[in-house]
């Protein structure tokens, strides 16, 4: 089993930064796509950053160009820097993994970006 848990959310004004971080701990040599999505209310679950075997990165077209995924493979932790933070991207944000093929998250954290 594999157990994600993110930490680093909270109050933000627009323009400004945040960075997410999501440690893991038990078989994470099984997981094969690390990734955060997020969650505003009403709206379905959307991905916004992912890892793919090899390296390869991808985003959203609503982040592109302003957050970035990075993974500490020493540290079994993904994180997330979020910079010129909008309204829009206020939601809560998980940490997700693809394990044994199946989709895991983490408990998620939220994101708040206000004036």
């Amino acid at each position: 089993q594999v157990q994600l848990v993110e930490s680093g959310g909270g109050l933000a004004q627009p323009g400004e930064s945040l960075r997410l971080s999501c440690g893991a701990s038990g078989s994470i040599t099984s997981i094969t796509v690390w990734s955060w999505y997020r969650q505003a209310p009403g709206k379905e679950r959307e991905l916004v950053a992912a890892i793919y075997p090899g390296g390869q990165l991808k985003y959203s077209d609503s982040v592109k160009g302003r957050f970035s995924i990075s993974r500490n493979n020493a540290r079994n932790t993904v994180s997330l820097q979020m910079n010129e933070l909008k309204p829009e991207d206020t939601a809560v944000y998980y940490c997700g993994a693809v394990y044994w093929g199946r989709n895991i998250y983490g408990q998620g954290t939220q994101v708040t970006v206000s004036s």
